[in-house]
């Protein structure tokens, strides 16, 4: 019997790639470039199954022309904003994901960027490495000190919850949560948090506020320059979730006229292009979408979409289906 035939839009983890070439008929995308959507068309019409990333966009266009051959879009990544889940769903074509393997990696970033931002320590290498810095002295570089500070957590799922567990137990902050259904109690209770019912009730309270929440047109600039006004002149916002959660413009507004103190990215409305505006604000920390980056938890992406797939073509249902 044929192996089916299966696309990988940009490259793997060397080990997830040799596997996946064992179990299926597999071709590679070798110059590791974003795919145009005539691509996807394109691949629709000769692949069983198509295995895309955040930096592939699949909007309803991709599933308009003819009758498809692909039955399954595998995504590489927990977040599939990036996909018409109901497009694909209309041709018959299924679509999982990657929960649960990322978490403790992108909540890692969180804090990374919140350390970082609080600690001025983006400016401070920037300093050394052009040879700027004088020498110590009292009134260099001061920051915010995050020990025993108030974070407010948007999105209180696993990432959420490992940020959490970083910022209380390591750090002896003080937990705010604002998430779309009920925080049952006993998990408030392991971070000795609070649940709050609406963002406008967060932003005041907090000095660090960190996005876990979903992308997707529903939270298109969920923080916008109205709710960056709520927040305290002295706060700071992470950003991990997706790019789109944030209105970027009002958001260099913020830090450049010094409405909320600063701010960490590691996601990007437009990735890769990121606005002038940010990239000179000197109160922005900037990383390149880092989250999952650590060969550990690529390799664990990879394996948990092989799963999915083995799992789909063997006739059962894909513990990770979203559509």
């Amino acid at each position: 019997m044929n192996k089916p035939k299966v696309l990988v839009t940009r490259r793997w983890p060397e080990a997830v790639e040799a596997q996946m070439a064992a179990n299926f008929d597999v071709d590679l995308n070798s110059a590791d470039k974003p795919l145009s959507q005539d691509d996807f068309r394109d691949a629709m019409t000769r692949y069983d199954a198509i295995l895309p990333t955040v930096t592939d966009k699949l909007p309803a266009t991709v599933f308009a022309a003819g009758t498809p051959r692909t039955k399954i879009l595998a995504n590489y990544g927990v977040g599939f904003a990036h996909i018409d889940t109901e497009a694909a769903k209309s041709r018959g074509i299924a679509v999982t994901n990657t929960p649960d393997v990322l978490s403790e990696c992108t909540a890692d970033i969180a804090m990374t960027l919140l350390l970082m931002v609080a600690r001025r320590a983006g400016e401070g290498e920037r300093e050394l490495r052009e040879g700027r810095w004088t020498g110590w002295r009292p009134t260099h570089l001061i920051g915010t000190k995050v020990s025993g500070a108030t974070l407010g957590i948007i999105g209180f799922g696993r990432i959420g919850q490992a940020m959490a567990q970083r910022a209380h137990f390591g750090f002896g902050m003080r937990i705010v949560v604002q998430n779309r259904s009920p925080v049952p109690p006993e998990v408030l209770a392991r971070y000795n948090a609070i649940q709050v019912p609406t963002i406008e009730d967060l932003l005041p309270q907090a000095d660090f506020v960190s996005l876990h929440c979903p992308g997707g047109t529903a939270n298109r600039h969920l923080i916008n320059a109205r709710r960056l006004d709520l927040m305290k002149p002295s706060a700071f916002l992470i950003n991990t979730a997706r790019g789109e959660v944030i209105d970027e413009h009002a958001l260099a507004q913020s830090l450049w006229f010094g409405t909320i103190a600063g701010a960490g990215l590691d996601v990007f409305e437009r990735e890769p292009q990121v606005p002038d505006a940010l990239l000179n604000a000197d109160n922005l920390v900037l990383l390149p979408h880092l989250g999952s980056a650590t060969r550990e938890t690529r390799e664990a992406m990879g394996f948990r979409v092989l799963e999915n797939l083995t799992a789909f073509f063997d006739g059962r249902t894909p513990r990770d289906r979203v559509a």
